[in-house]
């Protein structure tokens, strides 16, 4: 029997098959007794025949790559932050019904297990998500792709708020196993560390080195509504010598296994805290780790059907999402030189034609730069190879503008100034034939700032690719409320067609569609405002209006600007308790870095100001705050369908995109924002009446750094702005350590305000008095959520990556079809013509 007849026969009795193989799955794989399984056992066997559906498809769509001669697009990323499997492979696959009718009839409380799945911590923020999101939309779109990691046991940690601050604790999400990998012993690579470079002749011999092996885990990515799917491919370290038995009999059983442990530390940890020489050591390792092991992995696939290595450019596809995998560009060198005997400029010509690179930061020191001493010790072969790199870039330079001293001191690969540092992504960009940016704006300023000269000499080879989310996941599964009134009204399509979103505004103005809209926000909010009290004990009214910021904690997002703006909504309520106040909830959530003080002060700040605001009987329900602690993807499918505004406040020219933004105006929140990152084009999508845009813009900012900016003369002229930062000052807000806010007071007014906090302020402030002005009109703000989400078409991942596929990669969708002798009755090929 072939996977087209399992197929079929599955759906032919599609609950009586589920059935059956939950039961047999629990049973015979799990060794658990029906009678006596708990919820998570129930969860782990339907994880387990799904699972099994899913690899039927995998094994289908790798048997139509390999008969279609499909190039390979390999997305290398440090984090993949991929959420909760189970509802996502449910709404793929199109069997919800079918999985709840099953486990209905074995006696299974069905609305319990969804919350019992672990988030995957395989990421953080934006940067993870993003690279999920075009995993999703690679699949859907039927490209043969493949993502490229590492395997984290314990992610990056679990965020608990204790006393107000953050508390760091492990995030073992794979305690209870992971039903969605699969384990892949046989696929292993040696990775090696240290050592020295022996010249044998023209031959460059790596010798003397520290080995790790890197064992590969597959999770299978399912496309929505066809039968394709990708596959991400996770490593986890091991030691090449698992236990030291001479060691253990001879009584020492520490050393018998400090080999494994140091070893395997390597994919313990996402982002290890690099404030020491140790932690950015080990940020070093984990790169390469990665790296090593899937440029091992992707040549040794093209090898097994290709001997001619010129051909892998035609065949292959190696994009580098932000700087952490540029390793994989001497990795590649030193496998096609060392390895495989191609000589320099042939291996240099190959590697230029098969990467390509996505910044996502415009700020200097965000771009990766290692010591040259710390890449010489762990990667000394690696260093010579960039060494080699840095010459023939240079003597380009010379060829092309003449001996050119200072416009080589600053596209040298080298950093020169002080401790000597390889310049990554100087690197990424030298490599690749193609680098873009992730909005209009962000792509623009990159070309102005951090990468203009190169932009002046390959002015070809950079481009723009605005980022997009997955509406199956920031929608559909995200928001079950508006997603059946929007099929109601315009139909089902929107799920892989994002554009026919703009249907929806045609019933902007029509009063009974925007009433069931406002019913379904109100669900949603009341759903958050139940996880709060559960989870928090804090009581918040799904009436009021809810502000919203989430994502990663740092100073040029600006948490802080928001808390300003709260403290002085505090001041006014209880300057007038008895006025009219449109009642607000502020929702915080999102981690800071463990070496972050500022972030983490910002954190307990909030908390701090939460604790005041939400026990002071002046102000009642007209002002609550609350943190929600360990911010994650299925947290965020919570808060964001919940949200009447979305907070996108960074300086202008600091994000580069933003994800968050869309996902928010998808589900109908109104932004405040400034003009940054994908701000700009989500305002001319969704109609500039219909966003709030304050604060100074790009230029503005860059003319009042230039100028000379005094935040103290603001502070001066500002008298509320005065009293919120004395509050600060002096301890209003932590009545038991009056000092304890010194510092943010000292950033913000003697030390630079170096992200123009002070200098938006004002600004920001009058727009959330619009924002409350507009929030008084219900059918007016209603009329503008949905002009909003209707706008939201051009913001599809699958739009996105349509784009990157025909401009970077030149890659074409797979027809799933089996050929015709397989072919059976008027079975018809699934749609994979994407968006």
């Amino acid at each position: 029997m072939n996977l087209t007849d399992l197929k079929q026969d599955d759906a032919a009795d599609g609950v009586a098959t589920l059935k059956r193989s939950i039961a047999s799955k629990l049973t015979y794989t799990m060794g658990k007794d029906p009678a006596a399984a708990q919820p998570q056992d129930w969860l782990h066997a339907t994880a387990l025949a799904v699972h099994d559906r899913l690899l039927e498809r995998g094994m289908q769509t790798e048997a139509a790559q390999a008969r279609q001669d499909a190039k390979r697009v390999y997305y290398m990323s440090i984090e993949f932050l991929i959420g909760r499997s189970f509802t996502n492979a449910l709404l793929a696959l199109g069997i919800q019904g079918d999985v709840r009718q099953a486990l209905v009839e074995l006696g299974v409380d069905v609305a319990r297990l969804p919350d019992l799945e672990p988030d995957a911590a395989l990421g953080n923020g934006g940067l993870g998500r993003l690279a999920a999101c075009f995993l999703d939309s690679m699949a859907t779109l039927g490209l043969a792709g493949m993502g490229y990691g590492i395997r984290y046991d314990y992610g990056m940690f679990k965020q608990r708020i204790v006393d107000g601050r953050q508390v760091e604790t492990p995030d073992y999400w794979l305690a209870r196993g992971n039903p969605w990998e699969v384990a892949r012993p046989d696929v292993q690579y040696r990775v090696r560390f240290g050592g020295r470079v022996e010249a044998d002749g023209e031959r460059m011999n790596w010798v003397d080195t520290h080995d790790v092996l890197a064992m590969a885990y597959d999770t299978i990515v399912p496309g929505y509504a066809t039968d394709a799917t990708n596959t991400l491919r996770l490593w986890s370290a091991r030691a090449d010598r698992e236990f030291d038995l001479a060691a253990f009999n001879g009584g020492n059983y520490v050393a018998a296994v400090e080999a494994k442990n140091g070893a395997e530390n390597i994919s313990r940890v996402l982002y290890p805290d690099d404030s020491t020489l140790a932690g950015r050591e080990l940020r070093v390792r984990q790169e390469y780790f990665f790296c090593a092991a899937s440029l091992q992995d992707i040549v040794g696939r093209f090898l097994a059907k290709y001997d001619d290595l010129d051909l892998l450019p035609e065949h292959v596809a190696i994009h580098l999402n932000d700087t952490h995998p540029v390793l994989a560009i001497p990795e590649l060198m030193r496998i096609l030189i060392d390895e495989q005997g191609l000589p320099f400029a042939r291996a240099w010509t190959i590697v230029q034609k098969v990467f390509s690179y996505t910044n996502h930061t415009l700020m200097q020191e965000a771009l990766e730069t290692w010591p040259v001493d710390m890449l010489g010790r762990l990667l000394p072969r690696h260093l010579q190879l960039i060494f080699d790199i840095n010459a023939i870039f240079i003597e380009s330079i010379t060829e092309e503008y003449g001996a050119d001293v200072d416009l080589m001191r600053r596209v040298s690969l080298i950093d020169e100034h002080g401790e000597r540092r390889v310049r990554m992504g100087y690197l990424a960009v030298v490599a690749s034939h193609k680098v873009n940016g992730v909005s209009a704006l962000h792509s623009d300023l990159m070309k102005q700032s951090i990468f203009a000269d190169f932009a002046r000499m390959y002015p070809q080879r950079f481009n723009n690719k605005t980022n997009g989310i997955t509406p199956r996941r920031w929608l559909s599964q995200a928001n079950p409320a508006l997603s059946a009134l929007i099929d109601e009204r315009i139909g089902r399509g929107w799920r892989r067609h994002l554009e026919q979103l703009a249907g929806l505004r045609e019933s902007a103005a029509d009063p009974v569609f925007g009433l069931r809209f406002r019913a379904a926000k109100l669900v949603n909010k009341q759903r958050l405002a139940q996880y709060v009290q559960e989870h928090l004990g804090l009581t918040l009214d799904p009436t009021s209006l809810f502000d919203v910021q989430v994502k990663r904690i740092h100073e040029y997002k600006r948490q802080l600007l928001n808390v300003l703006h709260v403290i002085t909504r505090y001041n006014r309520i209880v300057a007038d308790p008895h006025a009219d106040w449109v009642p607000r909830t502020v929702v915080f959530a999102g981690k800071a870095a463990s070496a972050y003080h500022m972030a983490k002060q910002i954190i307990k700040l909030i908390n701090d100001v939460a604790t005041t605001v939400n026990n002071d009987p002046r102000v009642g329900d007209k002002l609550k705050v609350v943190f929600i602690p360990n911010y994650s993807v299925s947290l965020a499918e919570i808060i964001m369908p919940a949200a009447d505004l979305s907070e996108q406040i960074s300086t202008a020219g600091t994000e580069a995109s933003g994800t968050g933004n869309m996902k928010f105006a998808l589900n109908g929140a109104l932004t405040i924002g400034t003009l940054d990152g994908a701000n700009v084009e989500m305002r001319e999508s969704v109609g500039a009446d219909n966003i709030f845009i304050f604060g100074n813009t790009t230029e503005q900012v860059d003319a009042l750094r230039a100028q000379g900016y005094r935040p103290g003369a603001i502070v001066e002229q500002d008298a509320e702005l005065r009293q919120v930062l004395e509050q600060l000052r002096d301890g209003a807000f932590s009545p038991d350590d009056k000092g304890r806010f010194q510092s943010i007071y000292d950033v913000l007014v003697q030390w630079g305000d170096h992200y123009l906090l002070l200098a938006d302020y004002a600004a920001y402030v009058a727009a959330q008095d619009q924002v409350d002005r507009l929030y008084r009109q219900p059918e007016e703000w209603t009329r503008k959520a949905i002009l909003n989400v209707a706008g939201m078409g051009g913001f599809s991942s699958d739009r996105t990556i349509a784009e990157y596929a025909e401009d970077i990669w030149h890659a074409r969708p797979v027809d799933l079809a089996p050929p015709p002798e397989r072919r059976g009755g008027d079975r018809r090929a699934p749609d994979v013509s994407g968006a």
